[in-house]
Formats: C-alpha cells, structure tokens, sequence
C-alpha cells in the first residue's frame, strides 16, 4: 500500500515570468573586470600606435565610468518599469544564479586591486609598451580607479551583509576590507536601518546641508555609532569592547593584514595610493547616502517614537543601467521595507519620491551644491506639500531654510 509520502517529489517547475535583466547583470562584473578587459589591452594598443599621451587616459577608467558612461546610458535607456510578479517571487529569490554574481565580484575586485599594487611599484612596464615605470598622475589615476571599483565593491558588500547566510556575512566583510570601512557592515545593519531618515542617523543627509558638510558628519558619526553599537553588544554577554569579539576591531584588524600584505610585496610606496583608493571607495558609498534619504523624514507618532520607515522616506530611480550596477540599489523603499530581499527581487513602489535620474548622474550632481539643491529642495517641499517644516533640516540653516521656503514657494 503507497502513501503521499512514499510518492516521488515533483520538481518545482519554473515559473513562465521571466527575468528580461537575467543575463544583463552580468555587466555589474564590468567594474572589477574593466581593468583586465579594457583598461590593459586599451593602453597596451594605444602605445603601440605611438598614441602615449591617450594610453594615460584608460588608468582613469573608474571615474569614466562612474562619471560619464553609466549616466549617459541612464539617460539613452531610461527607466526600467518592470516589477517581478508575486507568484515568482519566491522562485526567484532562490535562483542561486543571481547571488553567485555577487561572490563573483570579490575575486574580480581583488585581482583589480592587486594588478594594481603591481603597476604602482614596477619599475619595467615594457610589455605595456611603457618606457620605465608610471608616472604620478597615472598612478593616481589607477589608484581613483581602483577606488571606485572598492567603492562599487561596498555596494557589493551591501548585498551580501544583508544576508542570513554566515558564508555571505563573510564575503560582505572580505569585500569591505579593501577600502577599510568595515565598521559598515555594523552601523548599517543595527544602526542606519533602525534610525533612517531621522535627525539622529548620520547617513540621512538635511536639506540645506551640502554633501562636503555631510561628509565628515556621516564618515565620523558611522564610525562612533558602529563603535557604541558593538559595545553595548559585548556588555550585554559581558564582555570588553577591546577584544577580536568586537566586529569593528576584527573587520579594521582584516583591513591592517591586507594592507601589510600588499605593503610587504610590493613596497612601501604603495601605501600612499592605498589610502588614497580607500578615500576614494568610502567617498563614494557616502554619496550615495547623502542622496537617498536627502531631507526625507519620519514624523513622531503620539507616543513620541519615530512612525515606522515606509515608502516615502526613501528617494527611488528605477533607471535600468545603474540599477544593473548597483544591484538594485536604487529600489531603496523596498530594500528598507524588506532588508533581507535579494536584489532580483526588489521592486518599484509607487508613491515613493523619485530622482530626475539615476544615482550615478546624482553623485556627479551632488558635489556641486548649487546645482544639488537647485535640483532637490523644490523636491523636497513639493513631496511635503509645500511645508518645509516637515522635511528634515540641518539645524545650522534652519532660519535660512524657513525663510526661504516657509510660505511653500521657492524665492
């Protein structure tokens, strides 16, 4: 006699939705791979050509495209508009397809840096058709490259930190290492997601407030929020903040082994374009959190807590070529909604407030203030109906700020 339980499994069958960007995240492996790909072959052809002066050009492949590329093709290809359905959303949430992307960054990112390290410290560049080593301006070049490419790789551990899996946890931390900001993974998690788009979060920037001014705010203020995070933690199992069972001390003591490494192989003078790449990589994670939350606020409720993070405290773009990038990172309502959603599955949410552009294009804007808020505060007072005093302001320049556009309209 057969019971249910002695019959065969059916294999969950595919759903017929599919993923029309499956196969385009392949180009988020660009930035880590852009130096072996293009940036090499390019400079090594253009010396070739007797062209020395356009080979330097390709050791600034990070901010060309950073800066240049992925904004122009946000605009040509615009907007994405598609969300999965509900019926796909658990099939594709484990479509381990989709996460060995994100562990493919790490090698990728690693080589990049260590390929790096090598060019910085050569003395014989020969086979690049480079008479000698590399001249200073081509070094620094390389070393803002490969600052973008840990900056993208923040982006990467982002994904990852997010994660229930201990082997992702992991990886999030290795990625983190290159441009010393573990303490991200951290303030992040336990900080930013509790206090986002409040007055106390360090990483939700203030209306009137510049991305210079927010800069060190949020940089110093991650770091000391992390620090307090872990030792109430360690307090509670009653241990001391000073010790490796601190993720903070243990994720800077990575940082320090990795960069001792790379010092002991490739010389001491590596070391100023390691910091150099360091500045450069957490830079750009904090612009990318100066725009996301730019004068969005949650309101008290009566009982004097913070109304819980909804739709609208987040700024969204759903341009399809930087989503790709950033692995969704864009969709941010819904990460903040869901925080431990793969990225294949974040969604659009109407209702939420959305950039002219995606945040490529944005991070280029912010660090010219003028523009930035020519661009955003009208944003900001249209979302809040015209009252300002909704919006959250940096208290340096709130009288400023009221007076401008305490009657709802711009002067």
């Amino acid at each position: 006699m057969s019971t249910d339980a002695d019959a065969p499994q059916r294999p969950v069958e595919a759903p017929a939705w599919r993923d029309r960007k499956r196969y385009l995240w392949l180009w988020g492996l660009f930035a880590p791979t852009g130096l072996f790909t293009i940036g090499l072959p390019l400079i090594w052809a253009l010396n070739e050509l007797g062209w020395h002066r356009l080979a330097q050009v390709p050791f600034w492949l990070g901010p060309i495209l950073v800066y240049l590329v992925i904004p122009l093709a946000d605009i040509f290809f615009g907007p994405d508009g598609e969300n999965p359905p509900d019926d796909v959303m658990e099939y594709l949430e484990n479509d381990k397809y989709y996460r060995y992307l994100t562990y493919l960054y790490l090698p990728f990112q690693y080589a990049s840096l260590i390929m790096a390290c090598y060019l910085i410290s050569a003395d014989d560049l020969g086979w690049l058709g480079i008479d000698g080593g590399l001249h200073v301006v081509d070094k620094i070049g390389l070393a803002i490259t490969v600052g973008t490419i840990g900056g993208i790789g923040i982006n990467t551990a982002h994904e990852l930190g997010h994660k229930k899996v201990d082997l992702e946890r992991w990886l999030s931390r290795i990625a983190l290492a290159q441009s010393f900001y573990g303490h991200f993974y951290i303030e992040h998690n336990r900080g930013h997601h509790v206090r986002v788009a409040t007055p106390e979060d360090p990483a939700s920037s203030r209306v009137g407030e510049t991305f210079w001014a927010f800069w060190p705010r949020t940089v110093w203020g991650g770091l000391r929020s992390s620090w307090r995070l872990e030792k109430v933690r360690l307090e509670r199992l009653g241990k001391k903040p000073w010790s490796l069972r601190n993720e903070v001390l243990s994720a800077w003591l990575m940082s320090v082994v990795l960069y001792a490494a790379l010092v002991a192989v490739f010389g001491l003078g590596v070391l100023p374009y390691l910091v150099l790449q360091a500045v450069i990589g957490f830079s750009l994670l904090e612009a990318v959190n100066y725009l996301e939350h730019y004068g969005l606020v949650r309101q008290r409720t009566d009982t004097g807590r913070y109304e819980r993070p909804a739709p609208v405290h987040s700024w969204n773009s759903d341009h399809i070529v930087t989503n790709i990038f950033l692995y969704h990172l864009q969709r941010h309502s819904d990460h903040h909604a869901y925080p431990t959603r793969r990225y294949q599955t974040l969604r659009s949410w109407d209702g939420a407030p959305n950039l002219p552009s995606g945040y490529a294009s944005m991070i280029l804007l912010a660090y010219f203030p003028p523009l930035w808020r020519k661009v955003m505060d009208k944003r900001v007072l249209a979302h809040y109906g015209g009252d300002i005093t909704l919006a959250n302001i940096d208290p340096g320049k709130r009288d400023r700020i009221l007076a401008r556009y305490g009657a709802g309209v711009e002067s």
